[in-house]
């Protein structure tokens, strides 16, 4: 019997959120072991991390989420077949992940996949993107005005929203709320770059699998996703945003990035 792992980064997590995500997944047709990565100030205190399909590790300092994840992963790397990175605002039904298990094994050159991610009024997320110009991601968040218009045509483009989200597709970039990798595909290409604090780190994780695998937006399983768009919201939150954005260009390239081009060429020729 294979193993299946999953890892959750915690920052300051509402125990009842976590708990839902938990509950989400112990009932579960699949059988996982959960790392529970907490890069709190405070540790949590919870008798649920006394379970024995429950490993709870208290993060020494807060390095960020990739660095979070990358705790637990170098514990299974070589030793569970698959696993799930979760955000903690994430739930879904008994069969879902289940569903996700088989496609990747029914599809072995699939290295990373994301299921449909729906908000909790079942509206979609539209979460499978092209590799972004600093462009893309400046009129998504900071476009007014007359330049609304041209910035929504962009990112109808941007967020593949023509394909209605409706089939199997290869895409360079999915979110980093809900991820499932197989790991002999992380042992080639590496774990999260912990350059990125926070939020870069999905496009990049993503870019790199997509060189050596397949990366696939897989419409016949769903979650929920509570999400709050924080960086929308609190300024300090924007400010770690923009910081880690710059990493992430001053790495792959701003303007000249051949690797960007040729992908999103092949990507919008596909699709």
């Amino acid at each position: 019997m294979s193993i299946i792992t999953a890892s959750v980064v915690l920052y300051n997590t509402p125990e009842v959120q976590l708990n839902h995500l938990l509950d989400c997944i112990q009932k579960s047709s699949v059988n996982l072991h959960v790392y529970l990565i907490d890069n709190s100030p405070i540790p949590l205190d919870s008798a649920v991390f006394q379970s024995p399909w429950i490993t709870y590790i208290k993060a020494e300092s807060n390095r960020g989420y990739g660095a979070g994840h990358n705790i637990a992963l170098r514990k299974i790397l070589d030793t569970a077949e698959f696993h799930f990175v979760l955000n903690p605002d994430i739930s879904f039904g008994p069969e879902e992940l289940e569903k996700m298990i088989q496609f990747m094994r029914l599809n072995v050159t699939v290295g990373h996949l994301m299921p449909k991610v729906i908000y909790p009024d079942r509206s979609i997320q539209y979460l499978c993107k092209l590799i972004p110009t600093p462009a893309d991601l400046f009129l998504r968040r900071f476009a007014i005005g007359p330049l609304k218009t041209f910035a929504s045509r962009k990112i109808e483009r941007f967020e593949l929203r023509f394909t209605g989200y409706k089939q199997v597709m290869d895409v360079p970039y999915l979110s980093g709320c809900f991820m499932l990798f197989r790991t002999s595909a992380l042992r080639k290409i590496g774990l999260f770059d912990e350059r990125f604090f926070m939020y870069p780190e999905d496009i990049d994780i993503t870019r790199r699998m997509n060189a050596e695998f397949r990366t696939v937006f897989f419409p016949g399983a769903t979650v929920v996703h509570d999400h709050a768009k924080e960086s929308y919201t609190n300024t300090r939150a924007l400010f770690v945003h923009i910081e880690n954005l710059v990493k992430y260009f001053n790495k792959w390239g701003w303007f000249y990035d051949p690797q960007r081009s040729k992908v999103n060429q092949k990507t919008l020729h596909q699709l």
